[in-house]
């Protein structure tokens, strides 16, 4: 199961080493490089990840700043050149906090406290629909579609509807095999039969592939 990981970093020479750090952990799956915490909250709006490297001093907005101000925030590496930053990272919970520079040992140390929580990551989700509740496997979602403030999640052969955003059903999806395609789908990405043009094809049905969700999920699908 993939970590999937965002680093937040204004020094190239910083994103350079934690890029290079992250290539060598199979379990890692690096999805975006964000400059400063601005450029972070846009690609947020659209995209989920597990795991943030996340410098404290930079311009703009800090570190700690923007992680305070996110409403479901991912677990959260801080990194930074400066000690005295550290205590804010620790009260903000944060899964593990490296000094610069730091070495690859350290790095692995801090990244496996996120792999061990991943390992112990439920396999189900339970589903209010037809005033019955559903345990559903995650595996057995091939794709979930908006119908305003209800979703239909769509399984082989029959269809769940529920109360629930869109939105918010993604934030309880494991991000390793789920993606959101267009402002109203969510798909499988184990589920995929082929992609044709603008269109996912999952179970015989077209799911459109919406232009502003395109490049984040073909690196998404091919990783």
């Amino acid at each position: 199961m993939y970590v999937h990981c965002l680093i937040i970093d204004d020094e190239p020479s910083s994103q350079k080493v934690l890029k290079s750090f992250i290539n060598k952990i199979d379990y890692l799956n690096l999805v975006h490089v964000c400059n400063n915490a601005i450029e972070a909250l846009d690609y947020l709006k659209n995209n989920t990840v597990d795991l943030l490297f996340l410098d404290i001093n930079m311009p703009q907005l800090s570190g700690v700043s923007f992680y305070k101000s996110l409403q479901n925030p991912p677990k959260v590496i801080f990194t930074t050149a400066y000690s005295e930053y550290a205590l804010d990272g620790f009260n903000l919970n944060a899964t593990d906090y490296l000094l610069k520079p730091f070495s690859f040992e350290r790095f692995v140390q801090a990244v496996s406290k996120v792999k061990n929580l991943k390992d112990y990551i439920v396999e189900n989700i339970i589903i209010k629909a037809d005033k019955k509740l559903h345990q559903i496997k995650f595996n057995d979602i091939y794709f979930i579609e908006s119908l305003g403030d209800y979703i239909k999640v769509h399984l082989e052969n029959t269809t769940l509807i529920t109360y629930k955003t869109l939105t918010k059903m993604y934030s309880e999806l494991p991000k390793s095999n789920f993606i959101q395609v267009h402002k109203s789908f969510i798909i499988n990405k184990n589920k995929i039969n082929y992609i044709e043009g603008n269109l996912v094809i999952i179970n015989a049905k077209k799911i459109p592939l919406g232009q502003k969700y395109k490049k984040t999920f073909l690196e998404f699908f091919n990783s």
